[in-house]
């Protein structure tokens, strides 16, 4: 097998909110093929549409990543050789390369107004012409005779100047050889003096040793732009993996309006383990790889290959990953997810020791059923309570003879051995052989007065983890309303 040369990856998004799905989804094939291969992933921020930034977004991109053990070996918060990280502290990297460009005649300085250029649109639209984008009107001007003529603007853009044989077929890794639409004369240098993304993802990548770009599929269109970039400024090309869009089940493109699990860090607010939302993208990159569905990370990254991505966007189904989120829980041992448990309640719930206790003990008697860390507390809330209050309707559903089930139970209680076994023995001999009642309604009302509802944990556990006493009380509570 040949040696692969060390890649050097890079996920690179812009601190405008929640971080999204995407952003994780990329960054998970990132680390994996710099993993794969001896290199390294790199993390930069870029942040020089300054008008969207949102704050603390930065953080939660550091934060998300961390979550999910997808940490990069370089970027803002971590230093490196390469940086600094963040667009908007590079700003004096981007001019002399534009200036470069429009001394080779690449490039050229535009005045037209953002009113002209929307007149031209609507004209272009109303016209329905089979080529749009900008006509072109400030090339081979200067200053003074573009002034002359109407929709000038003081302060000029910078555009490059696409070529009539611009090659507009480049090759992927993933995809093979890929044919993108013609680009117009796109800005590179706003007015403001920021570099558009175009400019800086390409000087940035370059300057950071990126030599391998891995990206969304919606960045097709970009890619002859950046390839008449990379060879106008005399640049190796890196290669392009462009990576499929993730999808919601109607087949739309999943997005944080509409889908709530578009945002990362909705899945650690729901209860999902890292290692279940790691393990279910890496199935998302390679949809259709049934066998073997669950791998650590380090399987994925031994058995890694672009081969395997599939370029149709993979269906985003969270039934999917309830399924492997009950199987992570489930590979846990009783302690790490009792844990786990306490963790994911940091700040809303303040257990004294003795309620941490509990946790521990209860743990295993909902770990089989459990889907999130959330739906933990819940079904043990009435293990932590001193009484409970029976749920109506639960009360209402008993039949005729729970009083004399519950005296039943009463003398069990005060008699045997404390622990689950023996008193499943004493009850079940007592009330199903006893008093000859099918054991699904023989232990309702036992049910219903111990957890207050009509489906709960298992029962005798939760009766040996309450104690004699408190399961005693409850009993007799119930007993005594009815």
């Amino acid at each position: 097998m040949t040696e692969l040369a060390p890649a050097r990856t890079r996920v690179a998004p812009s601190p405008t909110g929640d971080p999204h799905v995407g952003t994780a989804f990329m960054a998970l094939f990132d680390l994996a093929w710099a993993r794969k291969t001896g290199g390294a992933f790199v993390l930069r921020i870029e942040d020089t549409d300054q008008n969207r930034l949102v704050e603390g977004s930065e953080q939660q991109i550091y934060d998300s990543l961390a979550w999910l053990g997808l940490q990069p070996d370089e970027g803002p918060h971590v230093g490196g050789e390469h940086g600094p990280y963040r667009q908007s502290e590079r700003l004096d990297t981007y001019r002399p390369y534009v200036d470069q460009l429009i001394e080779a005649g690449h490039a050229y300085y535009c005045w037209c107004s953002s009113e002209r250029l929307s007149e031209l649109r609507k004209e272009q639209e109303a016209q329905k012409l089979s080529v749009t984008g900008y006509d072109r009107l400030c090339v081979g001007k200067t200053r003074e005779e573009r002034a002359a003529l109407p929709g000038f603007s003081e302060t000029p853009v910078v555009r490059m100047l696409i070529p009539d044989d611009v090659p507009l077929e480049f090759d992927d890794i993933v995809r093979g050889t890929v044919k993108a639409p013609r680009p117009d004369d796109q800005v590179i240098l706003k007015a403001d003096g920021f570099p558009t993304y175009h400019m800086a993802v390409v000087v940035d990548d370059h300057l950071m040793g990126i030599n391998t770009v891995v990206r969304g599929e919606e960045w097709i269109s970009s890619t002859p732009k950046h390839v008449l970039l990379y060879q106008w400024l005399g640049w190796e090309l890196p290669q392009f993996a462009h990576m499929p869009l993730l999808r919601n089940t109607d087949k739309s493109k999943i997005s944080k309006r509409k889908n709530p699990a578009a945002r990362l860090m909705w899945f650690k607010e729901e209860g999902y383990l890292p290692e279940a939302v790691r393990n279910f993208l890496q199935l998302l990159g390679y949809a259709g790889d049934d066998e073997n569905e669950v791998k650590s990370f380090d399987e994925f990254v031994d058995e890694f290959s672009w081969s395997k991505v599939n370029t149709v966007g993979p269906i985003f189904d969270l039934k999917k990953l309830d399924w492997l989120n009950g199987h992570y829980i489930r590979s846990l041992s009783a302690e790490e997810l009792a844990d786990r448990i306490i963790e994911f309640e940091q700040g809303k719930w303040s257990p004294t020791p003795q309620q941490v206790d509990v946790l521990r003990q209860a743990v295993p008697i909902i770990q089989e059923r459990l889907v999130l860390l959330k739906d933990a507390l819940p079904q043990l809330d009435y293990l932590f309570a001193e009484s409970v209050t029976p749920e109506e309707d639960a009360v209402a559903a008993l039949n005729d003879d729970a009083g004399a089930v519950l005296d039943a139970a009463i003398a069990v209680t005060e008699s045997v051995a404390f622990d689950a076994e023996s008193i499943q023995a004493g009850l079940r001999e007592r009330i199903v052989e006893g008093m000859g009642i099918k054991p699904k309604f023989a232990f309702a009302p036992i049910r219903v007065a111990v957890s207050g509802r009509r489906v709960s944990p298992p029962l005798f556990e939760s009766m040996e983890i309450l104690g004699r006493d408190a399961t005693l009380a409850r009993l007799k509570a119930l007993r005594a309303s009815l």
